[in-house]
């Protein structure tokens, strides 16, 4: 028995470099929490992790997960030597086997945390190919192995068994030892059977308040969706083939938003547009779609990813990323601290924009969105395929059998409908380039050298194979058309392209907490109120038409996820419903006799959801 292989595989991290806007949110990251949380943050400084006194089971190791990524895509020395500091400390303190603090009672340990240090030593490697961090993940494992021999996992690690097949499969292509399968099926013996509870599931309505489970944990289902498809790749058995595809179809059935994503606050919660999603589910959603698209080489994968990364991810963080939310809100007209709330089990502030709104994790966790997304832009097919998984301006510099190969993209995506391709190769080479076309761009072209002209199928990997010598530009041209979303209860969302867009909303921000430890300026807590109308409904399908919607564009500055900085905005036509009200911090009901009629016709403005830190997203249709 032996693993299948990833259809598309990693290329090494120093051979991605990015630039434009993508390498200005990871700079901006850098300089606030993503690169600064262990010089002032007790669960990151003093974690024992990372050689303080604090009880920690992850919080350390989400941080660096991204830290370690970030450093080496910025080539940044200073974060790069934080990096390998805290790592030289976590492998200089592994106790026979055990990475971590020691736990007082190693059979009631959550074998979780042992599954993200693993998670962030191979990140470590693949950024320096330090050969001690193979012998340590091999130790770790094999305490790990004889550990699950008198006890079985529980806890969170129960439910997150596949985020150990990660470290598993990735020590077996390196180490192909018997053992280690053996050990694989011990973590999905002794792990939560996902299968069998998605096969007869019973979360098909919002979760009830303050029924907090694991099973509908947005984060546990946000990893789990990865997991089957680990799992094919040792079984081979066709019953897990087709497990993510159902997972991902029953939670967008009954859980799904218009960003790609479903609701969970924290806990599974429906489909209403004011239901919280965790920032947390967020960026795991994220890795586990780079996994699928690894593993099975489609692009669908590929296509949801990119609608996440460039509407939720920066829509949950302010834009100078020194506060984030717990949860966001497809319709969020105001982050607020009230005691009650629609969540199911969250918090009064677990909206707010700050350090740690209701609980740490995502404090920790929001910094592997960016670096993870910019490291799996392109992947390898083999010796001569070349994948271009997900689009943003950067650099890779590469080899195709012993010949160097630098790709150049140059584009503003997914704010701008082109992508300007540049392949250098030092001698003659020939190998394919594959470029992922997506389900939504209907009437793609590709222009090659200038001289032909393809016209790709959407939703597939467009191969342009040829003989690449000197320079060679291609340019793709992906039109972005403006689409309207139906959604349930008769409203409807709009996208253009990768992104959807919503009301521009007035915003003030109002510092709260500052009575609080470590609630200053930079990383402080704030409440955002509307200081302009939120409560609009679009004018009927009639109006909803390619001639009477406007697009309009803006240069794409140093700040694009930001309501001053959107690249682009779209016109369209509405009318205020006075009638309906605010409610508990959230859009109340709407009422069955909307009040509407009287109102003028109004030419609302909506800009990227990425953008937006207040929206309305899913709009109700007026007459």
């Amino acid at each position: 028995m032996t693993l299948i292989k990833n259809k598309f595989n990693e290329l090494p991290p120093n051979s991605i470099k990015p630039t434009g806007w993508l390498k200005n949110q990871l700079t901006i990251q850098a300089n606030s929490l993503g690169g600064k949380l262990d010089e002032f943050w007790p669960p990151v400084k003093d974690s024992e992790w990372l050689g303080g006194d604090q009880d920690d089971l992850e919080r350390a190791l989400y941080w660096l997960d991204g830290l370690i990524p970030l450093a080496h895509l910025l080539d940044d020395k200073a974060l790069k030597n934080k990096a390998k500091r805290y790592i030289n400390y976590i492998v200089s303190k592994q106790d026979n086997g055990w990475l971590g603090p020691v736990p007082k009672n190693y059979a009631e340990h959550d074998m979780w945390s042992m599954f993200m240090a693993l998670k962030v030593l191979i990140q470590y490697y693949e950024c320096t190919s330090d050969k001690r961090i193979i012998e340590t993940v091999e130790k770790c494992l094999r305490r790990v192995d004889s550990h699950l021999d008198v006890t079985t996992i529980a806890n969170w690690g129960h439910y997150r068994w596949g985020e150990g097949l990660l470290a598993v499969f990735w020590l077996y292509r390196h180490l192909p030892e018997k053992w280690l399968l053996n050990l694989a099926l011990k973590l999905k013996t002794q792990g939560f059977d996902w299968k069998s509870y998605f096969t007869y599931w019973p979360h098909e309505e919002k979760t009830g308040k303050d029924k907090w489970n694991f099973m509908g944990h947005v984060v546990n289902n946000a990893m789990a969706i990865k997991f089957y498809a680990l799992w094919w790749q040792f079984s081979q058995l066709e019953e897990y083939r087709e497990f993510s595809d159902l997972m991902m179809r029953k939670l967008d059935q009954y859980h799904g938003t218009v960003l790609g994503l479903f609701s969970g606050d924290e806990c599974l919660a429906g489909k209403d547009p004011v239901q919280g999603t965790e920032l947390c589910a967020v960026v795991e959603y994220m890795y586990s779609l780079h996994v699928l698209a690894s593993i099975w080489g489609d692009s669908k994968y590929a296509d949801r990813l990119e609608k996440i990364a460039f509407n939720a991810l920066p829509a949950t963080l302010s834009p100078d990323m020194w506060s984030h939310q717990y949860v966001q809100q497809v319709n969020q007209i105001e982050c607020s601290i009230k005691d009650k709330r629609i969540w199911t089990t969250n918090g009064p502030d677990a909206n707010i924009f700050g350090l740690e709104p209701f609980f740490g994790c995502c404090t920790a966790n929001l910094s592997q969105g960016w670096p993870k997304f910019a490291l799996n832009q392109w992947k390898k097919a083999d010796e001569k395929t070349l994948v271009a998984l997900t689009y943003a301006p950067g650099t890779l510099s590469t080899t195709v059998e012993n010949v160097p190969v630098a790709i150049q993209l140059e584009t503003d995506y997914p704010f701008r409908e082109d992508l300007h391709f540049t392949i250098n190769s030092e001698k003659p080479v020939n190998f394919t380039l594959q470029l992922r076309i997506p389900e939504w761009a209907t009437e793609a072209e590709i222009e090659i050298a200038g001289e032909t002209k393809e016209y790709p199928k959407a939703g597939t990997f467009h191969p342009v194979s040829r003989t690449w010598e000197n320079t060679t530009r291609i340019v793709v041209r992906l039109p972005m058309k403006v689409k309207i979303i139906n959604r349930p209860n008769n409203r409807v969302a709009v996208s253009r392209g990768p992104l959807i867009y919503s009301l521009k909303i007035d915003e003030e921000w109002k510092q709260v907490n500052q009575e609080m430890p470590l609630k200053e300026l930079p990383h402080a807590d704030w409440e955002v109120h509307p200081k302009s109308l939120w409560n609009y409904g679009l004018l009927e399908n009639s109006y909803l038409t390619a001639d009477k919607i406007s697009v309009q564009k803006y240069p794409v500055g140093a700040v694009p996820f930001s309501p001053e900085g959107a690249p682009v905005s779209i016109s369209i036509k509405g009318k205020q419903i006075p009638n309906w009200k605010i409610k508990d911090g959230s859009t109340g009901p709407l009422p069955e006799a909307a009040d509407n009629g009287d109102q003028p016709i109004e030419e609302l403005t909506l800009i990227p959801y990425g953008c937006t830190n207040l929206r309305m997203t899913e709009f109700p249709l007026v007459e």
